[in-house]
């Protein structure tokens, strides 16, 4: 036998079935679920932004595009498990794995190192854009998402933690070293030109 406490007459009475962790679980449950609502309100509110964030690492519009996709139907799957308050890192690391995964399909088929020979290619006119584009892509596939989400995205040691499931420590000494290479392929380009 288990009891119910009575808010209103500050009561207990017993009741057959129902325990207090049933209760306090289905409250936690109905508190945790996406609405269909707050669903729509992540997708205007997000989608360009894990959009940026899939071009930065692919540098293809129609894979980025696949990659929002894919992270929106992800979500939308899971939306009675996933609180509206943490959708955003949600996103951000479903989008993230989506991108690792897309990123080794490629690697095992060739298309990439195509792809980067193509992006890669100099012209005689050097632009900033272009040259902070090719340093990232020398980056490996950790730095290059954690320096993403935090220079260019401006999320959190601990927001970029949660999204990559590193360690805040980890994330810290992943960004200084991208910083580290990006500084040293820029000052290797200055003394080529």
């Amino acid at each position: 036998m288990s009891f119910f406490v009575n808010l209103y007459e500050d009561k207990y009475f017993f009741r057959f079935g129902v325990t207090f962790s049933k209760l306090e679980s289905l409250t936690h449950e109905t508190q945790n679920k996406m609405t269909v609502k707050e669903y729509n309100i992540s997708v205007d509110q997000f989608s360009d932004n894990i959009f940026r964030f899939a071009m930065k690492h692919l540098k293809n519009e129609m894979s980025a595009n696949d990659i929002v996709q894919e992270t929106f139907t992800k979500v939308w799957e899971k939306h009675e498990d996933i609180s509206f308050e943490k959708v955003k890192s949600y996103l951000f690391t479903t989008a993230y794995h989506a991108i690792i995964d897309w990123s080794k399909k490629e690697k095992r088929s060739g298309d990439m190192e195509h792809a980067q020979e193509q992006a890669g290619a100099t012209e005689d006119n050097f632009d900033l854009k272009e040259v902070l584009e090719e340093a990232l892509n020398t980056l490996p596939e950790k730095q290059k998402a954690v320096i993403l989400l935090r220079d260019y995205e401006g999320y959190s040691y601990d927001e970029i933690a949660e999204i990559t499931e590193l360690s805040a420590s980890q994330v810290k000494v992943y960004i200084f070293r991208a910083r580290k290479a990006l500084q040293a392929y820029i000052k290797r380009l200055d003394l080529v030109i």
